[in-house]
Formats: C-alpha cells, structure tokens, sequence
C-alpha cells in the first residue's frame, strides 16, 4: 500500500426562489488515504469527494447544497507524512462547477499525478 493525497473542490450551492447565485463559497480539502495503485487511488478520491456531499435546508429556507465538484491534485506521498492529515480552506469562486473543466483535474490528469 502507497499513501495518496488529493485536494478536493465543493461548492456550497444555495437555491433562492429556484435560482443559485453564480458566486459560491467553495472549499478545498486536502485528504490522506493508502492505496495499492494509483488508478485505485483516483477512484478513491473522487469516491471520497462523493460521499462528502450532502443537501440541506437553511435558516431561510432554501435549499444549500455542498457539492463535490473534482480532484485538483493527485499526489503519491512518501514515507515522509503521516496518514490521516486533513487540511481545507474556504473561498469564494464565480460558478465553480460550471467551470469545473478548468478548475479541477480531468481524470486522466489525475491518474498521471498520481502515478509521479
């Protein structure tokens, strides 16, 4: 097994009478997984991006939505870091998932960072 980091793209989404604001609060995640390979490791990665998202109502009333939007780095880690760092920060984008394909790494993009 080989550790892996990869830094993850959300959006939080908020919908105000059927309409979401093309400027979005984002966060980035840096997250620490052990993998066999790197091909597995990109499936890891976006599978942990996944499974982070969810939906919820605000004070409001309106639906916000914290969408996964993709992996904008892959790395193989060497023994030098220590499993299960977590890192994030939190920013404001213009429409980050209607940009996505500039924002965030295609998967074959991922794979060749992964594989480094």
């Amino acid at each position: 097994m080989k550790n892996f980091s990869a830094n993850l793209l959300f959006q939080f989404r908020v919908v105000v009478e059927g309409k979401a604001s093309a400027r979005r609060i984002c966060e980035e995640r840096i997250v620490m997984f052990a993998s066999r390979n790197a091909r597995t490791a990109v499936a890891a990665a976006n599978r942990i991006g996944t499974n982070a998202s969810y939906t919820y109502v605000n004070d409001e009333g309106n639906p916000v939505h914290f969408e996964f939007v993709g992996v904008r780095d892959m790395m193989c880690l060497g023994p030098e870091c220590e499993p299960g760092v977590v890192w994030y920060t939190v920013s404001e984008r213009l429409q980050p998932m209607e940009r996505k394909n500039r924002l965030v790494l295609s998967p074959q993009e991922q794979l060749e960072r992964a594989s480094r």
